[in-house]
């Protein structure tokens, strides 16, 4: 059996445009503009994607998510996550790690739904999808309230 893991870090700025939703691990928070990004700026699907990218070798953030946002018009982050799924080859996913660093907004009221939802999108039971939260003690622009940064752990095991 061999395993690997990967790591993934993406964050985005808070956003005014109260016509954009905010949205993080898929699920729409409301009351809150969305995040500053040609996306939908979802800092936690982006974070997973390059987690995945980790695994695989193959870089979806970048030049593939742009050109599916600018050049499709696609502004779904799943559709990236989708798109790395796609060279795991022989590797399953296992098991997700995600901690989120954020003053606003509350996350742990919309664990569950973000649980439930990634494993939609995944091959990953919600049982297998850990999340966490904090605002770091206010200590960075993230905890004052400035943006979003998600971190995702991936592990993937081939027979």
């Amino acid at each position: 059996m061999r395993i690997k893991t990967g790591i993934g870090q993406d964050s985005h700025r808070m956003g005014d445009d109260h016509s954009k939703p905010f949205i993080l691990g898929g699920i729409e928070f409301p009351g809150l503009p969305g995040l500053k990004g040609n996306s939908d700026a979802d800092a936690v699907m982006h974070a997973i994607t390059n987690a995945i990218s980790g695994i695989t070798g193959v870089n979806i953030i970048g030049k593939e998510s742009d050109r599916i946002c600018l050049e499709e018009g696609i502004d779904d982050s799943a559709v990236y996550l989708q798109e790395a799924l796609k060279y795991l080859g022989d590797f399953k996913l296992t098991h997700l790690s995600i901690s989120i660093e954020c003053k606003r907004p509350m996350i742990t009221p919309f664990m569950d739904a973000m649980r439930k939802r990634l494993s939609e999108l995944l091959p990953l039971d919600p049982q297998d999808i850990g999340i966490t939260a904090t605002t770091g003690e206010g200590l960075t622009d993230f905890g004052r309230g400035e943006g979003v940064q998600a971190f995702a752990i991936v592990t993937a095991v081939a027979e």
